[in-house]
């Protein structure tokens, strides 16, 4: 389902009639927005808004798998393994571990995504409202253009025009912000030298470029000493995890979150560089309903 429905697909998951659809828009009866004279209903509203009219006993809810999804980060990725928590990963950027999020294939998902007041917030609420989710930051990181050994003449987004670039998949926030910063600058894709396939993760990323296969890619400063390419900062941003609140006091999580407070994690960043762990589990965000 897209993240807001229309009206012909809001008669089509509750099994009326698209008048009766209206009908109910206009009585304040279901969550909607209008834009632009169309009548939109986010689709993470609808589902509280039936679960909340939901009558007969309580059922208790499925079990969420104990997997980490969203954006791929070197340190969190190192953490996961080394804390013993068991937590599986599935790393294809912050806006698909916000889907997988959403509609519980995942209990936690790491997210950067700039927005205009901040980070992570508001795309958080868009895809699950006020659903009992809490976003705990990691850390500060700092992102920017690395550049294989050897490239010369980039010290911006604007420098990029004809460059072979290695891109990431659409849904990493990282390649949002990157085609965001392109538009700001007058450049689109078109005026790119792109690769054929794109890099899924951070390490891909500079791997590709340690290689020469590409020029230049957006990805973190934590990756430049790792594989020795060059690095032009550009942005820092904030790295959070949000995590269903019932699988946040499970052991697998619990004994991931006491390993990130752990001295051997801050060794470890400091190893990384690039990362700013002074706000280390601030809450963010905590979903009210659930």
């Amino acid at each position: 389902m897209p993240e807001y429905l229309t009206t012909r697909e809001l008669a089509d998951l509750l099994r009326i009639g698209e008048r009766k659809a209206y009908d109910l828009a206009s009585s304040g009866e279901v969550p909607c927005v209008r834009a632009m004279g169309k009548l939109l209903f986010p689709r993470a509203d609808i589902i509280a808004w039936l679960n909340a009219s939901r009558s007969g006993p309580d059922v208790a809810d499925p079990p969420l798998p104990p997997i980490v999804a969203g954006s791929h980060d070197p340190l969190l990725d190192w953490a996961l393994r080394e804390s013993g928590s068991g937590l599986a990963t599935y790393y294809d950027g912050s806006f698909d571990g916000l889907t997988r999020l959403a509609d519980r294939r995942a209990q936690a998902a790491a997210l950067h995504i700039h927005e205009d007041a901040g980070f992570n917030i508001r795309s958080l609420r868009d895809a699950v409202a006020e659903a009992p989710v809490v976003l705990v930051e990691i850390g500060k990181r700092q992102r920017g253009l690395l550049l294989s050994p050897g490239t010369t003449g980039v010290t911006g987004f604007a420098d990029l025009a004809g460059r072979r670039v290695i891109l990431r998949q659409d849904s990493a926030a990282s390649q949002r912000l990157f085609d965001a910063q392109l538009a700001q600058h007058g450049l689109s894709r078109d005026d790119l030298d792109p690769l054929p396939v794109c890099a899924r993760t951070e390490e891909e990323l500079a791997i590709a470029l340690h290689d020469g296969k590409a020029e230049v890619g957006f990805g973190l400063v934590a990756m430049a000493g790792l594989y020795g390419v060059q690095f032009v900062p550009t942005h820092s941003e904030r790295l959070d995890l949000a995590i269903w609140r019932r699988a946040y006091f499970d052991a697998p999580m619990q004994s991931l979150m006491d390993f990130l407070h752990s001295d051997r994690f801050a060794r470890r960043a400091t190893e990384f560089g690039g990362y700013d762990l002074t706000q280390l589990g601030k809450v963010h965000h905590n979903g009210a309903s659930g």
